[in-house]
């Protein structure tokens, strides 16, 4: 299932349905997108108009980095869903025998690590994406100031909501991936906060 390919409607059919997949990881990534769509948008019209002409080099800055995000991240949208449901099936696979048993607990511990994974891509880019919008608030053509503001809310929403997805399959893994990731959730988490804090308040003083 390819969820890029799909109408809003349809996506938001499959969303609320009793389906475990898409769930709130593919939303995260769903989000990011729109967010990198955002800022492509207010970049566009930032270079539309010789009025902001010496903002002109944020705003590409802005589309050479939004918008790979914004096509990564409808790969994300559909990865998640997919680890998820490798996960599921790991954890139906046959367990009577103890080779059985060790042939399961490798492939859980293996889907786990890639559900892990895709959300923390999805954050990591959600953060590279924050990154760039306070210039883009404070510099880019004024009357989208509001846009890059909710590009901020959705690729804050986009690291926080993919986190969390992170952070309930830690306890799947093992030690030494943990030790891996963990220091870079805080991170992730503590820039994802930092960031949209000050793009709301650059926003906010713009329409003040």
């Amino acid at each position: 299932m390819n969820f890029m390919d799909m109408t809003l409607s349809e996506f938001q059919s499959v969303l609320s349905s009793e389906d475990p997949t898409p769930g709130g990881g593919t939303a995260s990534a769903v989000a990011l997108g729109q967010a990198g769509a955002l800022a492509c948008m207010v970049a566009k019209l930032t270079l539309g108009s010789n009025k902001w002409e010496s903002s002109w080099p944020i705003a590409h800055e802005t589309l050479t980095i939004a918008t790979p995000i914004l096509e990564r991240a409808g790969q994300l949208a559909n990865e998640d869903s997919e680890a998820f449901n490798e996960v599921m099936q790991a954890y139906r696979m046959a367990k009577s025998t103890d080779d059985e048993k060790t042939v399961r607990r490798q492939a859980i511990l293996e889907s786990t690590l890639q559900a892990t994974l895709v959300p923390l891509e999805t954050a990591e880019n959600a953060v590279r994406l924050l990154s760039i919008l306070p210039n883009l608030a404070k510099y880019g053509n004024e009357n989208a100031v509001t846009d890059v503001g909710v590009a901020g809310l959705l690729a804050s929403a986009a690291a926080k909501g993919a986190l969390f997805n992170v952070k309930i399959n830690l306890g799947g893994l093992d030690d030494i991936q943990k030790e891996q990731i963990e220091p870079q959730v805080q991170k992730l988490t503590e820039n994802a906060r930092t960031i949209s804090r000050e793009i709301m308040d650059i926003v906010k003083s713009k329409l003040d």
